[in-house]
């Protein structure tokens, strides 16, 4: 049964702590209550093993059906701290109690909903709290988180696709790497001895393949050395900025993969930016914030002149256009939004047009990426089948001779 800790005051109002078990939060409250205790805070107490087991980070996935359900409750007429005090009773989550807990607390001492994520910032990301802040004001927060749940969902949904795209081209390059090592180690070191005892000259091709497990053999902990060595320098450079970005432009400059990242931040930026700007939020911060959900120094770097450019009143179409990291379509369609004062919608228009793009050109990535996995898998398995027939075929004729 879980654990709560509680401060408040007696009837008399002499100040009192303690801890209490319960089924929930709302049952130790009420049991509290009816000790005769006053201003009552509890929070649940969570051991050590629990916080290794539930970590306090908590997934975008839960943060999305944490806004569905928030929506339901408030579009039915339910005051926000009872909607706010149900989630955080019916989780199973640990740190989605606590979290809806804090978030409770906070709106009983008077606080606003978005001042409550606010404290958050890991959990809620900017650009959800300037939605929420602004959908306070207008009145719509119902509406508004069910837009945003219906976000996180798009989001979560093409993050699944890219991993689902991966684990096949993944799985066939361990597995090559496996092959290979087990024939460098195992199969090769046997033949070898085989060989040496017919004391016969080798062909050409199966010297090769002996030189390299030789080489293999002898060398591995070089080898292995050199790639720890390369991956802590890998690590080390990208502490700063310059390889940051250095590594984000090389990225957008492969072919295919690059443009399938690009689609991504184009669909994201019009994802984010649509949000913001159709829940109130000013161009300029909704600009801010969109850009930096990018992730993406390059992005970021560039857009902050979009930015500048857009305050001395270049609007936001042409000076994306002049970055040169947005497709021709997009900044038509934005062009056309601005043009009609219908922005909000032109850039969920964009973002669903680029959404259904990103989903062409991940197929596309894996449909290219598998075959040359299984390529290459098969050039070096072919030239270890070669080296070793033509080795058996040159021994047998010179033993004959």
């Amino acid at each position: 049964m879980p654990k709560f800790a509680y401060v408040g005051t007696t009837l008399d109002g002499s100040p009192v702590k303690g801890t209490a078990k319960a089924g929930s939060r709302s049952d130790a409250e009420v049991a509290l209550y009816e000790q005769q205790i006053r201003d009552l805070k509890v929070t649940e107490k969570v051991s050590i093993l629990q916080l290794e087991i539930t970590g306090p980070r908590i997934s975008r996935d839960e943060i999305m059906h944490l806004s569905r359900q928030m929506a339901a409750f408030l579009r039915a007429g339910l005051p926000i701290l009872d909607a706010v005090h149900s989630i955080g009773a019916e989780s199973e989550n640990s740190s989605v109690r606590r979290m809806m807990n804090e978030i409770e607390d906070g709106l009983r001492t008077g606080e606003r909903f978005s001042d409550c994520l606010d404290k958050h910032p890991k959990t809620f990301p900017d650009f959800y709290r300037g939605i929420v802040r602004s959908a306070e004001l207008t009145g719509e927060l119902d509406v508004v988180l069910a837009q945003l749940a219906l976000y996180l969902e798009r989001d979560l949904e093409a993050r699944r696709k890219i991993k689902s795209a991966t684990i096949y081209p993944a799985v066939i390059a361990v597995m090559s790497v496996v092959t290979v090592g087990v024939l460098a180690v195992y199969v090769l070191p046997k033949f070898k001895d085989f060989f040496d005892s017919l004391d016969a000259e080798l062909p050409l091709p199966t010297r090769m393949l002996l030189g390299a497990t030789d080489f293999l053999g002898a060398y591995w902990w070089a080898l292995l050395g050199g790639a720890a060595l390369l991956a802590l320098v890998t690590w080390v450079a990208l502490r700063f900025e310059g390889a940051k970005y250095a590594r984000d432009a090389l990225f957008l400059k492969v072919p295919v993969l690059g443009e399938t990242i690009q689609y991504a931040l184009v669909e994201r930026f019009c994802r984010v930016l649509s949000s913001m700007v159709g829940a109130g939020v000013n161009l300029p911060e909704a600009l801010r914030v969109s850009t930096e959900s990018l992730k993406n120094r390059v992005y970021i770097r560039r857009l902050s002149e979009v930015a500048e450019a857009m305050l001395e009143g270049q609007g936001i179409a042409t000076p994306l256009a002049r970055t040169n990291l947005f497709p021709g379509t997009a900044t038509q369609m934005l062009r056309v939004g601005e043009e009609t004062g219908s922005l909000d919608q032109q850039l969920q228009v964009t973002a669903e047009y680029y959404e259904v793009e990103l989903n062409y050109k991940i197929n596309k990535l894996t449909a290219l990426f598998e075959p040359m996995i299984i390529v290459f898998m098969g050039l070096i398995v072919g030239f270890v089948a070669v080296a070793l027939v033509s080795a058996m075929y040159g021994v047998f004729n010179q033993v004959e001779v």
